[in-house]
């Protein structure tokens, strides 16, 4: 019986909670380190590193001699079985090893593994399992015996009969395994006959694996009982599991790695044990939190709540974040009706004996010696022209003694006698052109006859080749430092000026040999190489291309090379002297194992075919086999079509010579329709239905099957019509041919010579499949790689493959290798192929093959529109899930018209047939697709450049709204909850209400005179008395000269004048509208204050911009309109300007009102200067235009003028001795209080730096700033970015110029949005050598009913910074990092005399702290109203009269139409009070409502900005219910494209939004207003209008 949960617990006192990885490691060491054994000597290294040399050398070929211990093993396995079946299940609480019981995602990454083919038989190779090493189980062994008691032997238990009597506690009695103890690598030989040491560690494999698979539910289910749910079993069986193997599992690093290197422990931090040995321990002892052994009496409950109160208070924060989509996103549902396999378990496929031939030569080495001496004369390999001319003969003679002078000069003729560069063993690259196999032949078979490894890859033409940077890993992997390449190669590859070849991108320095005979030494006469049998060293490496462009090397050893062609000589009935052609690649796959390696063992002659050739003439290779009476053919289908297309003007031709036709692309299902084509064209022409051969291959497994040549014509070759439908669920279904959605796939003939073949399940364990079930092939045979260079992990998982039976019986005790091919077995035992793992994509749990696809795209009319080899099929992961992009090449002569309905029908036939979506279809220009070598589409760069916006298509089409179905369901609204019912929850909660103040203004001491003044205008008469000379006013020009300055009478004296102008002239009454239409600058400021001492009511306007009156002009205009404007006052200049020809044809000029020009004023002083009656009447009128499009014109009357001067000066500490720089525009909001009334109020010195003239010198206001010493300095968004845009590379000159901003104390953005983080984080950043302070940046917050709520002042603390989930209808507060998340900054310090409370916009309650609602103000500054002709009276008292409704219902408060919330921060304010930090998110009247959620444009346009470099600006609105992303290109007009999809996938991925429309235009078409802010109403106008002149619009499907 298992004992109770509570005693797991306590043999592992840190289980019952939570605990760090680090805090784990502390308590463990300090626990086992009274029994810790003494750190190993210099023999116990010796022990390790003999155990690494004997699990290295055991490699996979040796399991098959030994047959110790497998029958104890499996009566082992059987016994435990019968014994879980009673229940009487063995309970260990170490597991090394998969732990079988634990989902796929929760097992321990790294298990040891060990050469004991036991163990090997139960990893099951299964994908899931990490990468990994084989050296590790070495490191393990030693350390697992030392647990072993010294003296003492423990009796050896046999099966699962003793077990049951070990209690818990004895967590690790480890039965002995053999006579002598293991612990010093001693095997003690014993007179009685015991076990070796190689028995004893498969026994002890047996045991672990009992441990592992017998206990597992028992101890699991027992300890989540107690702890609460099953995680903490996981993660104690992960931290177990991590702790006792990870030290011991780091992979070897490929380059340097031998087996005579001590093991490299690698620990984790906190762990001071050198190697935690686990305790041997006794049944009574336990051990206490403090690793005091007590008696097990006392109580386990005392002991679980001892542990808990040790636990650490606040459980750590995660170390990652796990995006919550699972919540979030929807499942798709499995179809209830999809197909299921029903068939009986396959059994595998053995191939038929492989004959042993008595003149089959012991290694390809002594073939070609045979040869080369025997028949000297004997054609070997015959080279073509261009123009179709044989070249070159090589003969076997030829091929034997130069193959024997490259071997003599790689071995004594690069580097010294005493250092030759290149040994046996060594790897060399081979770079030939494809043109030239002759030189290719000799230098492969030198390498062989020297024992050195050939690496061929291909020649790289240009320094970024597609994929050569990925070649260049595997040479550097490979540790290859010298290229054998061809004389005309050599000077064909890129050089650079001195004559070297340079660096290729990612390669490692090489040594280029070259070759060619003449430039060789000849060996001595006494000088032969050394000519071996066939052997496990590696004779070549393969390259071979991963799906994701990533290049491995396959090793194929000497006797797997022999092996191979013996079998394909079989398979093929290869005989002596007969002629083969070969038109494939002769450095890789087919055409390297028949064309180069078979045709050599068998004395045969090759005719090779250039791919240079075959572009000129494609009839070339049927040419060739008429004028050589060729036997043999090796193509692909792709020739066979390209000869279709030829062959009519060919008449003699006869292909009755031909025995075989090797088509090497058989296992693309697709072959099928070009073969029997082919064959229906050709039968005439003597070609014979048996001879067309399939065969499918793959780089690990080499030829997997191929159709054997056959005299019977009258047995047909296998076919099968499935059903597309079935084959996405992996599942054979027989269909008819009529169905358009079917797949007829050929046969590829029957298993190699020599090997068994059958099929897995493609993830998850190795199962065999059913008989009705498509799986991944796999190969047992010795004809096959042996592993990937240098990559263990990788290696373990495709060549070390032991495919199970369903009750998880492995079916061999040998591996097997995944081929990489998905297909089946079918009757007769031939095999089918219906497609490969790597063309592969998983849509919604559906599997659809890339090839597939790419055939039902070109089955839409291709010839017309795309090249028909030029079409590239790939997933991308968006939202969690592949989507399929089709990529093709258009041809230069279609239309877009053509294109787009090529398209379309694309997609149709696509989701006919497949029952799938596209996600998107791209048509990129002809030849600008990446080719391999070959002239095939590189694959994975087509995919990178499609991921990076680097394709540059000409046509897109994207259709997310059909294919994207695992979106969120839309937010329903929620009914509405009562007042009430929030304050009792807000009470519950302990949630205090959201609201708080500045400074109260009344209770302030301060010795402010201007206090003695209700209006500005006795200020300024006031200063103009006290201190006539003060300057007020500085203007600075573009070169950062002073262009004017005023002082107090100065100002006073020329106000008095504009106000006689204005009685005057203008004959304006008391009370009348004055626009003022002035540049920025000193007259604007009088003319306002001229304004006051009239009685009028002053309206600052932005001027027109001489350039652009066309649009600039009518916003006057209607301003002027608006405001009831009797008179306007402007300069000479602008004068002329409102009345010009260009400016009639904007407006109409004739409806002006009287136009004042100030530069000639009277001389005379008036008779009086009007005061006003009362402080509640008008002082002056805001006009802005908002974010959304929205004129309004706000009332701000004297006494609120005068209590917002006070407010920032008493914020910001303003003094008549102080100066500020302002660079600003000066007509609305806290822009113009600063530039033209806070110095009257204050009277400190305005620095004035008009933001136009930045333009031309971008550094003026820094270095206004720096020479004038000013600690306080107030700037735009658009300045800001101006400054970080134009600056950002200057900033050494700057500092050499003398720039130095350490005296800057705040640095305020001026704004009405949310603050900008990034911008004044990047700001903060690069100016912060030139002394400019982190915390003096920050930024204010107004808007229309206040306009300045917030403003840093003169407290510099950091601004507070926090991130929120991005969904915002509700705050949540996560940690920097998260997904899906956005950070904030508090957007200033509340100014003294305003009070802020945080409401619900629709019912009007209070809200708590931290929760999003509209920010309500109260304030003596507030706008008395909005200024409007027509007085809609509901929204003036509904934004400026507003009351709760509940809570505080007396106080009036202003609504300012922004969303955000208050947190009360943890500092403390200067009266002691807990500093609460305003976060504003966004305009109500902005936000977007889409499925239920509100969104911001702002967040979406962020992501959209980061989605590619080119994309400089973004605007986002909604237009029906379809989102619109608006996006400025920088760049050619060729990239708008790329842009498309990567916009789409951004918002997808970080919004879950489907984008409706992309418009892509060029810079400078998104209108900003004067703050830098987005207008997205107009641009939402201007898209409607269709006015944008965009470069290109995307209506997304």
């Amino acid at each position: 019986m298992p004992p109770p949960a509570e005693t797991v617990l306590t043999c592992f006192p840190s289980l019952a909670g939570d605990i760090t990885q680090k805090g784990y490691e502390k308590k463990r060491s300090k626990l086992i380190g009274a029994y810790l054994p003494q750190p190993p000597t210099a023999n116990g290294a010796a022990v390790v590193r003999c155990r690494l040399q004997h699990s290295e050398g055991a490699t996979r070929r040796t399991f098959r001699s030994a047959h110790i211990g497998v029958c104890d093993v499996r009566e082992a396995a059987a016994r435990e079985r019968a014994a879980s079946a009673t229940g009487n299940r063995p309970l260990f609480y170490f597991r090394f090893g998969v732990d079988q019981a634990l989902p796929q995602e929760r097992r321990a990454p790294v298990t040891p593994s060990s050469s004991s083919r036991y163990h090997r038989r139960r990893s099951s190779g299964s994908r899931d399992e990490r990468y990994r090493s084989g050296k590790a189980g070495a490191g393990v062994r030693p350390a697992r015996c030392s647990c072993l008691p010294r003296g003492g032997r423990v009796t050896r238990s046999h099966g699962a009969a003793s077990l049951p009597r070990q209690t818990a506690s004895a967590f690790l009695s480890v039965p002995d395994t053999s006579s002598g103890s293991e612990d010093d690598g001693s095997v003690q030989g014993d007179s009685q006959g015991t076990p070796t040491s190689s028995q004893g560690s498969i026994n002890m494999e047996h045991w672990i694996s009992q441990a592992m698979h017998g206990s597992t539910t028992s101890t699991t289910s027992s300890s989540s009982t107690q702890s609460g749910g099953s995680g903490a079993a996981h993660r104690l069986a992960d931290v177990l599991a991590q702790t006792h193997i990870e030290n011991h599992s780091a992979p070897p690093d490929v380059t340097t790695y031998t087996s005579e290197h001590a093991v490299q422990v690698e620990r984790p931090q906190g762990s001071t044990a050198s190697r935690t040995a686990p305790k041997y321990g006794n049944a009574e002892l336990m051990e206490t939190g403090d690793g005091v052994p007590v008696s097990s009496r006392v109580s386990a409950k005392i002991q679980q709540l001892v542990n808990t109160l040790k636990r650490p208070k606040r459980p750590p924060l995660r170390e990652f974040f796990v995006d919550d989509f699972e919540e979030l996103l929807e499942v798709q549902q499995p179809d209830p009706n999809q197909p299921k396999p029903e068939g009986a378990q396959m059994l595998a496929m053995r191939g038929e004996q492989l004959g042993v031939v008595t003149n089959w030569p012991p290694s390809l080495e002594a073939a070609l010696q045979r040869w080369g001496t025997i028949s000297p004369k004997a054609p070997c390999l015959t080279t073509m022209d261009t123009n179709g001319k044989p070249l070159y003969i090589l003969t076997y003679g030829k091929l034997w003694t130069r193959s024997m002078k490259v071997a003599y000069n790689i071995l004594h003729k690069l580097g010294t006698k005493q250092e030759p560069m290149v040994r046996p063993g060594d790897r060399v690259a081979l770079v030939f052109p494809n043109n030239d196999p002759a030189a290719f032949m000799v230098a492969f078979y030198g390498c062989l006859l020297a024992e050195v490894v050939p690496v061929p890859i291909e020649v790289p033409l240009t320094r970024k080749d597609a994929g050569s940077q990925q070649i260049g890993f595997l040479l550097g992997s490979c540790g290859v430092t010298v290229a054998l390449t061809s004389d005309a190669c050599h000077k064909g590859l890129p050089k650079s000026p001195t004559g070297e070849i340079p660096q290729f991108k990612g390669w490692p320095k090489l040594l280029w040999f070259v070759t060619e005979s003449k430039h060789l030494s000849k060996p001595p006469r006494d000088w032969f190489p050394h000519i071996k049998d066939a052997n496990n060293d590696t004779a070549y490496i393969e390259y071979k291309t991963c799906k994701d462009g990533s290049v491995l090397g396959v090793t194929v050893t000497r006797i797997a090379l022999l092996t191979h062609c013996q079998a394909l000589t079989q398979a093929c009935g290869y005989t002596e002297a007969e002629t083969i052609v070969n038109v494939l690649d002769f450095k890789k796959d087919v055409g390297l194992w028949h064309g180069i390696l078979t045709s050599v063992m068998n004395m045969m002659h090759v005719i090779s075919i250039p791919y240079s050739l075959m572009k000129v003439n494609p009839l070339s290779w049927i040419q060739k086999v008429c004028q050589y009476k060729a036997k043999v053919a090796c193509v692909k289908s792709r020739d066979m079509h390209w000869a279709l297309v030829a062959h009519r003007d060919q008449r003699d031709v006869n292909l009755s010579s031909l025995r075989m036709l090797i088509v090497a692309d058989g296992a693309n299902p697709w072959s099928i329709s070009s073969c029997d084509a082919f064959l229906n064209v050709f039968q005439s022409k003597g070609l014979r239905q048996e001879v067309i051969c399939p065969c499918a291959s793959s780089p690990e497994a080499l030829t997997v099957a191929i159709r054997r040549p056959t005299d019977d014509s009258n047995q047909p070759p296998g076919r099968g019509v499935l059903s597309m439908h079935g084959l996405t669920y992996g599942v054979i279904r027989v269909d008819s041919e009529e169905k358009l959605s079917v797949l007829t796939v050929q046969d590829v003939g029957l298993v190699m010579p020599g090997a068994i073949m059958c099929s897995v399940k493609p993830d998850g364990i190795p199962q065999l499949c059913r008989t009705d079930e498509i799986g991944e092939l796999c190969v047992c045979a010795v004809a096959t790689g042996t592993s990937y260079y240098g990559l263990s992990g990788m290696t373990k998982n495709t060549f070390e493959v032991f495919p199970m039976t369903s009750s998880g019986a492995p079916i061999s005790e040998y591996p097997f290798i995944r081929t990489g091919l998905l297909g089946f077995v079918g009757p007769g035992g031939l095999v089918f192929v219906v497609g490969k793992m790597d063309g592969l994509m998983v849509v919604s749990g559906r599997r659809h093959n890339a090839d597939d696809i790419v055939a039902t795209a070109l089955a839409v009319e291709p010839m017309k529109f795309v090249y028909r080899g030029r079409i590239a099929v790939f997933s991308v992961t968006v939202l969690h899930d592949d989507r399929i992009v089709i990529v093709a090449e258009q041809r230069p002569d279609s239309t877009e018209e053509d294109s787009f309905q090529w398209m379309s029908r694309v997609l149709q036939a696509i989701d006919s047939i497949h029952q799938v979506g596209v996600y998107c279809l791209a048509l990129v220009p002809a030849n600008t697709l990446p080719k391999t070598p070959l002239g095939g589409i590189h694959l994975s760069e087509t995919k990178q450049l499609f991921l990076e916006g680097a394709l540059h298509p000409c046509n897109v089409l994207l259709c997310p709204h059909t294919c994207v179905t695992n979106l969120p369901k839309p937010r329903q609204k929620q009914p509405e909850i009562g007042p009430a019912s929030v304050m009792v929850g807000n009470l519950v909660s302990g949630k205090r209400i959201a609201q708080a103040s500045g400074r109260d203004l009344g209770q302030i001491e301060d010795n402010d005179q201007a206090r003695k003044f209700l209006f500005l205008s006795e200020v300024l008469q006031w200063r103009a008395q006290t201190t006539p000379d003060h300057v007020l006013y500085t203007l600075l020009n573009c070169r950062g000269t002073i262009a004017n300055s005023l002082t107090c009478v100065q100002l006073h004296k020329r106000a008095e004048k504009i106000a006689v102008m204005l009685a005057e002239r203008g004959h304006l009454q008391d009370g009348d509208h004055v626009a003022l239409v002035y540049p920025p600058g000193i007259d604007l400021i009088a003319a306002f204050y001229g304004c006051l001492y009239a009685g009028c009511v002053p309206i600052t306007v932005r001027p027109p911009h001489p350039q652009n009156i066309a649009t600039t002009l009518p916003t006057v205009k209607m301003i002027v309109e608006v405001s009831r404007s009797a008179c306007l006052m402007t300069t000479q200049l602008i004068c002329k300007l409102l009345r010009s020809r260009e400016a009639a044809a904007a407006v109409d000029v004739r409806t002006w009102p009287l136009i004042l020009d100030t530069d000639d004023l009277p001389k005379k002083r008036p008779a009086q200067i009007c005061k006003p009656s009362n402080p509640d009447t008008l002082a002056y009128l805001d006009f802005s235009v908002s974010t959304t499009g929205m004129l309004a014109g706000v009332k701000m009357s004297h006494a609120a003028t005068s209590a917002f001067c006070r407010s920032i000066k008493l914020q910001c500490e303003l003094y008549p001795s102080r100066e500020v720089a302002i660079c600003l525009d000066p007509y609305c909001g806290l822009g113009f209080v600063l530039w033209c009334l806070c110095s009257v109020y204050s009277g400190h010195q305005s620095i004035l730096i008009p933001p136009s003239e930045l333009e031309t010198n971008p550094a003026l206001w820094l270095l206004a700033v720096s020479q004038y010493k000013v600690r306080d300095t107030f700037c735009s968004y658009s300045v800001m970015e101006l400054c970080t845009k134009g600056l950002g590379s200057q900033t050494e000159s700057l500092k050499a110029r003398g720039l130095d901003l350490s005296r800057v104390r705040t640095c305020v953005v001026v704004a009405e949005e949310r603050p900008r983080i990034a911008l004044t984080q990047s700001f903060s950043k690069l100016f912060k050598d030139l002394g400019l302070h982190p915390r003096a940046v920050s930024t204010s917050f107004g808007c229309r009913v206040n306009l300045a709520i917030c403003l840093q002042g003169t407290v510099a603390q950091k601004p507070h910074l926090v991130m929120l989930s991005v969904s915002v209808c509700r705050v949540r507060l996560v940690e920097r990092g998260s997904p899906h998340s956005l950070p904030l900054m508090e957007s200033g310090k509340i100014l003294p005399g305003v009070r802020i409370i945080i409401a619900n916009p629709e019912t009007k309650g209070p809200l708590g702290d931290s929760h999003l609602g509209e920010i309500w103000v109260h304030s003596a500054h507030n706008a008395s109203g909005y200024f409007t002709i027509y007085g809609d009276e509901s929204l003036q008292s509904d934004h400026f009269n507003s009351r709760l409704s509940f809570g505080d219902t007396q106080t009036i408060w202003a609504r300012t139409g922004y969303l955000g919330f208050l947190r009360r921060t943890e500092l403390t304010d200067a009266n002691g009070e807990r500093h609460d930090a305003l976060y504003v998110v966004g305009a109500l009247d902005e936000a977007m409502e889409l499925r239920g959620m509100r969104y911001h444009p702002i967040d979406i346009e962020t992501s959209v900005i980061r989605a590619h470099k080119s994309v400089t600006e973004c605007a986002v609105f909604t237009w029906t219910n379809l989102l619109v992303v608006v996006v400025e290109l920088d760049g050619s007009e060729q990239e708008a494209l790329d842009l498309v999809p990567l916009v789409t996938n951004v918002v997808l991925e970080e919004h879950y939004l489907i984008v409706g429309v992309v418009v892509v235009v060029d810079i400078g078409v998104i209108p900003i207003n004067s703050r830098g802010e987005k207008q997205r109403m107009h641009l939402r106008d201007g898209f409607l209008a269709d006015q944008l002149d965009p470069i290109y619009v995307a209506y997304n499907m």
